[in-house]
C-alpha cells in the first residue's frame, strides 16, 4: 500500500536531460548527471548553449526536489510508519549530503559563465532583466556556502526530524477517550467555561512534560546554527540568516521597525478586542482558556463534520471567486493531492508542498471541523494557486517566489474566499466567521513580533542560559501578549513558544508572515474598491513567480512593499471598521 495519497505522476514536460528510469535515491546514479553538466558548463559560451544547460539542470533540480518531497509528505502523512521514516532520513542523510556540494559546483560554474556572457565584446544585456533575481540569488549562495557546513545541516535535519517525532506523539486521555492535542483544541470554543479549563490545563500538563526533551533538542540546534554561521564567516546565526533567506530588500533594523509598529499602532485594537471579549463574558479576567469561545457564548462555528464536506464547500467558493482559480482546486481533487484530515501519527501543522517535476501541488493539513481548518484550506489553496499560476515556467528556480510574497498568495485567498461563506453558514453565521478572521489577524501580529523578536535575541546571545532564554521570552510576553491573566500557570506561558514549529524547523521563518499580511491585507482593500482588478492583479503577479525581485511582485499585486506604522495604520483602521460592521 502507497504511504501517499497520489499515485505516480508524469513531468510537467518529458524528461529531456534526467534518464526515465532512474533511483532518485540511489546518489551513485545521480553523480553522472552533475558530471556531465559540470563538462558542458564550461562549453556554453553564448546564449542558447547556458540557456539549453540551465534547463537540463532545472529538470535535474526539479526531479530532486519531487523526491525529496514525495519522502517528506510520507513521513509527516505518517510518523508512526518506520518505512517512511526510513525513506526520508535515507534521503537527508545519503543523498542531500551529496548533492549540496555538487549544486554550489553548477552555482559556480554559472557564475563564472555569466560572467563571460555579461562583459566584454561576448555581452548579451538581452539576459540581465530576465536573470537579474537568479544572478544575485545564485551569487549570494555561492558566496556563503561552505563545504564543511554540509554535515552540521543533516545534523541539524535530524533534530528537526526528531522535534516533530516528538510533537507528533503527543496525546491525551480525555473523558476515556485518547485525543490528539490538534483535537482538543475544539474544546477550547465550548461555552462551558470549566470544560474550556480542564481541556487546556490537560493539553498544557502534557506539553510540559516535553519541555526538557524539547529544550535539549533547541539547545542542540542553536550550536550547530551558530557554527554554520560562523564557518561562513559572519557574527551571529542571525546575519547569516538573513542573507541565506537572500533579503535584499529588507535588514534586522527594518524587522524591529515593524515590531516597534506592531506595538504602537496594534497592540492598542488587541487591548480593545481583549476588552470588549471580557466584557461579553462578564469575566473580571481573561484567562489562556476563554481566548478561542464565542465571547458571546454561543456553541462552535461548525462548518462542516467530514473532510469531503470542507472540500466540496470550498470547490463553491472558488467557483464564485473565479473560473480559473476554481478549475485548479478540481484538479487537485482529481489528482488526490490533498491529505486534510487528523489523525494519529500525522505531524502537527498544514503546509502546500509544491510536486516539482509535475509541476503541480499538494496540501497537508489536520481538519477536524472548526471554523480555522476553513482558513487553512483557503490559506493552503493560495499557496497552490501560485504553484500552478508558474507551471509554464520552464526555470526551476522561477517556479518559486520568496516567502514574503508566497504568503500574500495565501492569505489574500483566506481575505477574498471569505466573502462567499455563505457556503459554510447562514449569513449571521457567516459574519461571525468574519469577525472571528479579522479578530484572527489583528491578534496574529503581536504574535509573529514575538517569534521574530525572540529568535534575534536567541541567535544574537551566544552562549546564553535556558533560564535567560526564558526571561527574554516572558519579557516580550510582557510586550505583545495583551491583557490575559496567566496566573497559576506560569510554566505554561514561559514554554508557549515550544508549539511554534517555526522556531524549531525553519529559524526566521515568521516575519514574512507579518510583511505578506500586510500585502494581503492591501489586496483586500483594493477589492474593496475594484474587486475585477484587485482579482486581476494579484493573478498577475503570481504568475511573475520568483522572476522579479520582492518590491515589484508587490507592485504587480498593487501593493506597497512597506511594513512601517504609515503602512499599517490605514490597514488596522479598515479591519476595525469592518469589524464594527459585524
Amino acid at each position: 500500500m502507497s504511504l501517499l495519497p497520489f499515485g505516480k505522476l508524469s513531468p510537467a514536460k518529458p524528461r529531456a536531460f534526467v534518464p526515465t528510469a532512474i533511483d532518485l535515491g540511489d546518489w551513485p546514479q545521480i553523480a553522472p548527471l552533475f558530471d556531465q553538466l559540470e563538462r558542458r558548463a564550461a562549453e556554453a559560451n553564448d546564449v542558447v548553449a547556458l540557456e539549453r544547460w540551465l534547463l537540463d539542470w532545472s529538470e535535474l533540480s526539479a526531479a530532486l526536489d519531487e523526491e525529496a518531497s514525495r519522502r517528506y509528505i510520507a513521513m509527516t502523512c505518517h510518523t508512526d510508519n518506520a518505512d517512511a521514516e526510513k525513506a526520508y532520513l535515507h534521503f537527508v542523510e545519503h543523498v542531500e549530503p551529496q548533492l549540496k556540494p555538487r549544486q554550489f559546483a553548477l552555482e559556480q560554474l554559472y557564475v563564472a559563465a555569466r560572467a563571460r556572457l555579461t562583459t566584454g565584446a561576448e555581452a548579451d544585456l538581452a539576459l540581465n532583466h530576465r536573470y537579474e533575481v537568479f544572478d544575485r540569488d545564485v551569487k549570494n549562495h555561492v558566496a556563503l556556502f561552505r563545504p564543511e557546513n554540509v554535515a552540521l545541516e543533516t545534523e541539524e535535519a535530524k533534530l528537526c526530524q526528531q522535534y516533530q517525532k516528538l510533537i507528533g506523539a503527543q496525546t491525551v486521555t480525555f473523558r476515556g477517550e485518547e485525543k490528539t492535542l490538534v483535537q482538543m483544541g475544539r474544546y477550547l470554543e465550548e461555552p462551558d467555561r470549566a470544560l474550556r479549563q480542564e481541556a487546556w490545563e490537560i493539553v498544557a500538563a502534557r506539553r510540559l512534560q516535553d519541555v526538557d526533551k524539547c529544550e535539549a533538542i533547541f539547545d542542540e540546534l542553536i550550536q550547530l546554527r551558530t557554527q554554520i554561521a560562523k564557518q561562513a564567516g559572519f557574527e551571529n546565526y542571525r546575519d547569516y540568516a538573513h542573507r541565506q533567506k537572500c533579503r535584499f530588500d529588507y535588514t534586522p533594523e527594518n524587522c524591529f521597525q515593524f515590531h516597534d509598529a506592531v506595538e504602537k499602532e496594534i497592540m492598542p485594537a488587541v487591548r480593545e478586542i481583549q476588552s470588549e471579549r471580557r466584557r461579553q463574558l462578564k469575566l473580571e479576567k481573561l484567562r489562556p482558556w476563554d481566548l478561542a469561545v464565542d465571547p458571546q457564548n454561543r456553541a462552535p462555528l461548525k462548518p462542516f463534520t467530514q473532510v469531503g464536506e470542507m472540500v466540496a464547500r470550498t470547490q463553491k467558493i472558488f467557483n464564485h471567486l473565479d473560473a480559473e482559480l476554481a478549475d485548479g482546486f478540481q484538479q487537485m481533487q482529481n489528482l488526490k493531492l490533498l491529505d486534510l484530515d487528523n489523525r494519529k501519527g500525522k505531524a502537527p501543522g498544514g503546509y502546500q508542498s509544491t510536486l516539482s517535476e509535475a509541476r503541480v501541488p499538494f496540501i497537508f493539513m489536520n481538519a477536524i471541523g472548526l471554523q480555522r481548518d476553513v482558513e487553512t484550506i483557503l490559506h493552503e489553496a493560495g499557496h497552490a494557486f501560485h504553484a500552478q499560476a508558474t507551471r509554464a515556467e520552464d526555470l526551476y528556480a522561477y517556479r518559486g517566489a520568496p516567502i514574503e510574497f508566497c504568503e500574500v498568495a495565501s492569505m489574500s485567498m483566506e481575505l477574498l474566499g471569505n466573502e462567499f461563506l455563505e457556503e459554510f453558514y447562514p449569513s449571521a453565521e457567516a459574519n461571525r466567521a468574519r469577525k472571528t478572521h479579522l479578530e484572527g489577524i489583528i491578534g496574529f501580529f503581536p504574535w509573529m513580533a514575538t517569534v521574530d523578536a525572540f529568535q534575534h535575541w536567541i541567535y544574537t546571545h551566544a552562549g546564553h542560559t535556558r533560564a535567560e532564554r526564558k526571561a527574554a521570552y516572558l519579557h516580550l510576553m510582557d510586550r505583545f501578549g495583551g491583557d490575559v491573566d496567566y496566573t497559576g500557570c506560569e510554566a505554561a506561558r514561559a514554554y508557549s513558544w515550544q508549539r511554534q514549529l517555526h522556531i524549531f524547523l525553519h529559524p526566521f521563518y515568521y516575519v514574512e508572515y507579518g510583511i505578506a499580511q500586510l500585502g494581503a491585507l492591501q489586496v483586500w482593500a483594493n477589492s474593496k474598491a475594484n474587486k475585477a482588478k484587485a482579482l486581476a492583479d494579484y493573478k498577475q503577479a503570481l504568475a511573475l513567480g520568483g522572476s522579479r525581485p520582492l518590491p515589484e511582485l508587490f507592485a504587480a499585486a498593487g501593493c506597497k512593499f512597506q511594513f512601517d506604522a504609515a503602512t499599517i495604520k490605514p490597514l488596522i483602521q479598515l479591519a476595525s471598521t469592518e469589524l464594527r460592521k459585524l
